[in-house]
């Protein structure tokens, strides 16, 4: 058995989300990167507190559109002027109008799915495992907790200078992470 586990992280807890909000950008401003905010509710003005960027998510939603609107148009098109060319009531062969429906319907199904993987994938979910999981503290975040979470791999992470960081910034019930 390992005597000295290594330290992954620390855990604070913040009494109000206001108090969170100003842990957050107190971190952001002490040039910490890797660090998360934990709360029961959205909380209006995280991502700035934080530091975060735009997501680029909508753009996937975009790229999912454009592409579901290509294939919905495209298909038609070749279906109708090339593999079974018909004339039906003297209508032209490019009819675009009959298109729009189906066009329009992969077109919100393309963007629909673009969105949800890039989503999965820009959030790095399904996430089974994270070390504050195993926080018996942490398990009150979803009722009435409001916590802070600084991994060890951020450049800046010092066990000591992050606690007394986390203290004087309004954190109580410190928990340093450790891998067991």
């Amino acid at each position: 058995m390992d005597k000295n586990p290594k330290v992954v992280g620390m855990l604070a807890r913040y009494e109000s989300a206001g108090a969170l909000l100003k842990a957050a950008e107190k971190l952001r401003d002490s040039k910490y990167s890797k660090f998360d905010c934990h709360s029961p509710f959205p909380i209006h003005g995280m991502d700035d507190a934080m530091g975060l960027k735009r997501s680029p998510v909508g753009y996937f939603a975009g790229l999912g559109g454009t592409i579901g609107l290509s294939v919905g148009l495209g298909l038609q098109w070749w279906t109708s002027t090339v593999g079974y060319p018909l004339v039906i009531s003297g209508k032209p062969l490019n009819s675009y109008q009959a298109f729009i429906p189906v066009a329009f319907g992969l077109t919100i199904l393309f963007a629909a799915l673009g969105a949800f993987a890039a989503m999965l994938i820009f959030n790095k979910m399904p996430q089974f495992w994270h070390i504050v999981f195993h926080s018996d503290q942490f398990a009150k975040f979803s009722d009435d907790g409001f916590f802070v979470s600084v991994e060890a791999t951020d450049p800046k992470f010092d066990e000591a200078t992050t606690r007394v960081l986390l203290e004087s910034i309004g954190g109580t019930d410190l928990e340093v992470l450790q891998e067991s």
